[in-house]
């Protein structure tokens, strides 16, 4: 065969199998249910609130404002009480030993307050914010699962949206060989 004749018989064919396609239209069918499909999903959010706290307040300002007076003075009376005991070195002793206790005992009660809560602290109330991360879990439509009925027989699909009392189809028909 000839060049010409080959191309001849293929386009031939060609218009025979788009003859033989599956020939469609559309038609619509009963929806019997559609019932929407869900998903749940968690967009967690922060929640925040104010909450008022008391802080206790020295009524003296600690670090260095301590005084001393106290010190010395107790030092010195605890020196002459200690003096009254002993003989000797004893007395040296009991003298060294009586000016530390004084000193110690004079310098708690002149500094009384630092660094441990007293009658005359002061309290004051301040709002402090706090936040935290809370669940936050929502239901969401993925689609509907349709039912309908066409020529006598059901079927059942997905759809992105609910179609409503009639599903359009698009019916295709074609010869079984």
């Amino acid at each position: 065969m000839s060049f010409a004749k080959n191309s001849l018989l293929v386009a031939l064919l060609t218009v025979a199998a788009t003859a033989a396609r599956a020939e469609s239209y559309t038609d619509f069918a009963r929806v019997k249910s559609s019932v929407p499909e869900f998903e749940r999903i968690n967009r967690p959010r922060q929640e925040c609130y104010n909450e008022v706290v008391e802080t206790r307040v020295p009524s003296r300002p600690s670090g260095g404002n301590r005084d001393y007076g106290g010190t010395v003075l107790g030092g010195i009376v605890g020196g002459v009480v200690g003096n009254q005991f002993g003989k000797g070195h004893g007395r040296e002793a009991a003298t060294a030993a009586g000016a530390v206790a004084g000193a110690l005992i004079g310098g708690q009660y002149d500094n009384r307050g630092d660094g441990r809560p007293a009658d005359r602290d002061e309290y004051e109330e301040r709002e402090i914010r706090r936040c935290r991360q809370a669940d936050n879990w929502e239901s969401r439509v993925t689609g509907y699962r349709v039912t309908y009925e066409y020529a006598g027989r059901r079927y059942t699909t997905i759809m992105p949206s609910d179609p409503g009392r009639e599903i359009r189809l698009r019916v295709s028909v074609e010869p079984q060989y």
